[in-house]
């Protein structure tokens, strides 16, 4: 018979969670510096993207379920009509394409 490699919870218990900080559950801001600015940054892990985006870098969605970034300008201090949601990848190379039409 082959042995279990995993660890094994009784019923009605549940994993420590007291030693992560606040705001990893959505991942920390950070302000990134960019030719076109300062930006605060926050990776949405993808266990929390339950919404349906579209990437101002690529114009595609981003489907609930994927991982990505929200980016606002550091100037505005998180402004709800500032926030956009990236693509990891397109937020990376926006200084390489930029924003397409229907966003800048």
């Amino acid at each position: 018979m082959p042995r279990r490699n995993r660890q094994q919870r009784h019923k009605g218990l549940r994993a420590d969670t007291s030693h992560r900080g606040a705001g990893t559950a959505y991942g920390a801001s950070r302000v990134e510096q960019g030719p076109d600015g300062d930006w605060m940054v926050r990776t949405v892990p993808a266990a929390q993207a339950t919404k349906i985006y579209r990437c101002p870098g690529c114009d595609h969605e981003i489907q609930a379920g994927i991982a990505h970034v929200v980016a606002w300008p550091e100037a505005e201090l998180g402004g709800v009509d500032e926030r956009r949601h990236w693509h990891t990848g397109c937020w990376k190379a926006r200084a390489r394409r930029g924003p397409t039409r229907r966003w800048s």
